[in-house]
């Protein structure tokens, strides 16, 4: 009674399909927004809005972004440190 032709069998493979189809796309788009926001942070800590010809602007803001950087995660571990 349970053959490929049985209604419950029928329904049991379309929902396995969408949930194959719904898992592919949310890798995408998980994989798609995490490059994204991989570049976004590259090209802010390379300074590449800054003008390229002034290369004392340039390598200023790289230094200050990553002493930023660097302050914010020294910051992160002092508060759980402290207060965790």
């Amino acid at each position: 009674m349970s053959g490929p032709n049985h209604p419950k069998e029928k329904q049991r493979e379309e929902a396995l399909h969408a949930l194959d189809r719904v898992e592919a796309e949310s890798e995408t788009i998980v994989g798609s927004t995490f490059v994204r926001m991989a570049d976004r942070a590259k090209k802010h800590m390379s300074a590449a809005d800054k003008d390229e010809n002034d290369e004392i602007e340039v390598w200023g803001t790289r230094i200050g972004r990553g002493l930023g950087l660097v302050f914010a995660i020294g910051l992160v571990i002092y508060l759980a440190v402290t207060y965790l």
